[in-house]
């Protein structure tokens, strides 16, 4: 081979190992200044506390401050089209959850769509919700609450978080697949649903085990079943809704996110950041007293489980009839 030929053929070589190398220095280097994790809702509720326990782990772990900032408003809208409109470049990440997946179906027209535009980064935890009534409501268990319900067709249930939330939408797929009629009763939050519960002017209410385990222990609100497919740790005695209505499961759950195109070894770091904090026993523990059994998975496991709760919140929303505020 002569030298010029291969002068030019080390020459291409280089240039395809450029990107590469190139991508390979820019993960290395992640973060190069303070990252955001925007939150869509207001601080205090369970998607603030989670995203600041996963800031502070990941401050400490990456030597850059993961600075938690709330943007409430429209259902997580207005959080989510801030980080869509970020560069993709890992320093604007999104604290995903069950709305973004609810959002896709309930509004005619975003100014994003959720599963071309946010790549998913790594799955933390579920949020299971909890199906309970007062203490002096005639049903003590799922079935007695069906019987009950069939024969007092105007029961009330609350919706903690509105219209379209995931607490409306459990309560939907929980008519849906039990053969009852209950009315919707939207709130703007779980402490105004559990004043009206404990009033007696709702009879049900579906609601996060973050916001109503303190109520239960405390033996003002009685539990009949959580929604998540297996029982929680945190409420063993707790049957779940699945086991008296086949195939009925409704978690909420949450994640992280960032923009579409974000170079695949950032997404990968991070990944492997948060499932070490989800190996490490102060998280665990933290979380399983917020009552939030930990996800854990791959960037691509992440995807296919927000692509299949899309499809099936859709679904509800559809046959429910359902429309934004």
């Amino acid at each position: 081979m002569n030298p010029p030929r291969r002068r030019f053929l080390r020459l291409v070589a280089g240039a395809v190992a450029l990107p590469a190398i190139s991508r390979f220095a820019s993960a290395q280097s992640y973060p190069t200044r303070p990252v955001h994790l925007i939150v869509g809702f207001a601080p205090g509720q369970g998607a603030d506390i989670i995203a600041r326990l996963f800031g502070q782990w990941l401050s400490e772990r990456l030597g850059q401050q993961f600075v938690v900032e709330n943007r409430p408003g429209a259902g997580g809208i207005v959080g989510t089209e801030a980080v869509v409109r970020a560069p993709p470049d890992g320093h604007t990440l999104l604290l995903v959850t069950p709305g973004n997946a609810i959002n896709a179906t309930l509004y005619d027209r975003l100014n994003h769509n959720f599963l071309r535009d946010l790549a998913p980064v790594a799955s933390i935890a579920q949020v299971p919700q909890i199906m309970h009534v007062h203490p002096s409501f005639p049903a003590r268990t799922v079935p007695e609450f069906i019987a009950y319900a069939k024969t007092n067709p105007n029961l009330n249930f609350a919706a903690a978080a509105g219209n379209g939330s995931m607490t409306h939408l459990a309560g939907e797929l929980f008519k849906m697949m039990a053969g009852v009629n209950m009315r919707h009763v939207p709130y703007r939050g779980s402490s105004l649903a559990t004043a009206d519960l404990l009033g007696g002017r709702v009879q049900v209410m579906f609601d996060a085990v973050t916001s109503s385990i303190e109520h239960l222990r405390a033996g003002k609100l009685r539990a009949l079943g959580v929604t998540t497919a297996t029982r929680l740790e945190a409420l063993t005695d707790v049957p779940t809704i699945g086991e008296f209505v086949a195939g009925y499961e409704a978690s909420g759950w949450n994640g992280i996110a960032a923009p579409a195109n974000t170079p695949p070894e950032i997404i990968d770091k991070l990944n492997k950041e948060i499932n070490a904090a989800l190996a490490e026993p102060k998280i665990q523990a933290r979380l399983a007293e917020l009552g939030a059994p930990i996800l854990i998975g791959t960037a691509s496991d992440f995807r296919k489980f927000i692509t299949t709760e899309t499809e099936k919140w859709g679904k509800v929303i559809l046959l429910a009839g359902i429309k934004a505020d």
